[in-house]
């Protein structure tokens, strides 16, 4: 079964992470799909945006715990990868309709979307420290520049969950709507992007997108990190504790 679903409504190509009963948690698989869709509407020209939403009553809640506590070498980084340079990459503009919880990527991901939206009842939260992990998706970078370090340091160093006007506030988001509204919002959002001029367009977003260099720089930094935070002990604590739903061991925890 495939828990992404790729359709196309006219110009805009609509990515639904379709896991509602495992709150969209991302598996390898679901990864993989969502680069390839991104890798190729770059080169259709009938896709003119990209709108990525969710089933159910959660965004997404992070990676699939499950999977990734395997922590085999190499075996869920490629697919993560992928998709985090997908999206980076993508030409067209990206807008992403967010409700319920966004946790870890969830929230990350957003990062590199052009427009968010959100619902007022949305939490985010960047719970990697609580995983013994590091910050991925080049969030160390961007969150300061666009929160700054203050903020940056609470949301992932303590790892707590935060409001949607917080999120508004520290630039996570571009506005909260109510969510009776929201898709009514972001499909007109859409549909205002698919009828600009392409060319201007594309190249205002490559413009905008000037620091991405140092940005991919980062994922691949943070990326080496997190493979080396996965195989220590604490994380291998963390990953064992969550999964059994029992508290960490403050020995291993370390």
């Amino acid at each position: 079964m495939n828990n992404v679903t790729v359709t196309q409504h006219d110009t805009i190509l609509v990515l639904t992470l379709d896991r509602a009963e495992k709150k969209n948690a991302l598996t390898r698989q679901m990864y993989q799909t969502l680069a390839d869709a991104l890798t190729q509407a770059n080169d259709d020209p009938a896709i003119k945006a990209v709108r990525i939403q969710a089933n159910g009553d959660c965004f997404t809640a992070g990676n699939d715990i499950s999977d990734f506590a395997q922590q085999d070498e190499g075996r869920h980084i490629s697919e993560v990868s992928a998709f985090m340079h997908a999206l980076v990459d993508c030409t067209k503009p990206v807008v992403a309709q967010v409700h319920g919880m966004a946790v870890g990527i969830g929230t990350t991901m957003l990062l590199h979307c052009d427009l968010v939206y959100c619902e007022p009842q949305t939490r985010f939260v960047l719970p990697f420290i609580n995983l013994a992990l590091v910050p991925e998706y080049a969030s160390s970078y961007l969150l300061p520049r666009l929160a700054g370090r203050r903020k940056a340091s609470e949301w992932l160093m303590l790892g707590e969950p935060f409001s949607a006007q917080d999120a508004y506030a520290g630039g996570i988001v571009t506005d909260v709507i109510e969510a009776d509204n929201l898709a009514t919002r972001v499909d007109a959002v859409c549909q205002s992007l698919a009828a600009k001029p392409q060319f201007a367009l594309h190249h205002t977003k490559a413009l905008l997108n000037n620091n991405k260099d140092a940005i991919t720089q980062q994922i691949n930094v943070e990326l080496d990190l997190f493979l080396e935070a996965m195989a220590s002990e604490a994380a291998t604590e963390a990953f064992d504790a969550f999964l059994h739903k029992r508290p960490v061991d403050p020995a291993k925890f370390k």
